[in-house]
């Protein structure tokens, strides 16, 4: 039996072609492989690649692309961008919220104690718990509320909450396959967009 494409590209990929491109449906797709080229795609070319795709998860969840996340790159992205960069990621603001995240991180390592005094076996999920602690570090810099963990006092709006996000990862992670293919939007994006 062959191997697993992927790890066949890579290999060929990494040794032969610095840099490829695909086609995925009609998207074309560049693949990067060598350090050396993706340093030139970030320092050199860097107003070449920022744009993304327009993909339909950008349409609904990024208000139409005008998310910093999905906005073209421009006046809007770079207002976005400043503003972000100077009320959120300033260095006075981090300092300023420095204590929501070092909370988390106790919280994290307290979780981590009860799981191996609780469990027999001492496991602990280490993916989800990174999870939650970046949402709970998110959301208490933006709401001022933990949404995750065993003292949420806002259970019902937790839950609301964990629910949101969870669906936004589950319709992010399975592209609309009129994304790239077009010529399925003319069958109907049944469920799609819903």
């Amino acid at each position: 039996m062959p191997p697993a494409p992927t790890p066949a590209m890579k290999d060929n990929a990494a040794h032969k072609f610095p840099v490829l491109f695909l086609w995925f449906g009609s998207r074309l797709v560049l693949l990067v492989t060598s350090p050396e080229a993706t340093e030139e795609c970030f320092t050199k070319n860097d107003i070449i690649f920022a744009n993304r795709p327009h993909l339909l998860l950008g349409k609904l969840l990024g208000y139409n692309y005008t998310s910093l996340a999905w906005a073209p790159y421009g006046d809007h992205w770079r207002n976005l961008r400043r503003i972000a960069s100077l009320e959120l990621l300033s260095s006075r603001r981090l300092q300023m919220l420095s204590h929501i995240r070092a909370d988390e991180v106790r919280s994290l390592i307290h979780l981590f104690f009860q799981a191996s005094t609780e469990n027999p076996d001492g496991t602990v999920d280490l993916q989800s718990s990174f999870f939650e602690l970046n949402f709970n570090v998110l959301m208490r810099m933006i709401a001022g509320k933990r949404f995750y963990g065993k003292d949420v006092a806002h259970t019902e709006e937790a839950k609301r909450f964990q629910d949101i996000v969870l669906e936004i990862t589950q319709v992010g992670a399975a592209s609309a396959v009129g994304d790239f293919l077009p010529i399925m939007l003319w069958f109907g994006n049944k469920g799609t967009k819903s």
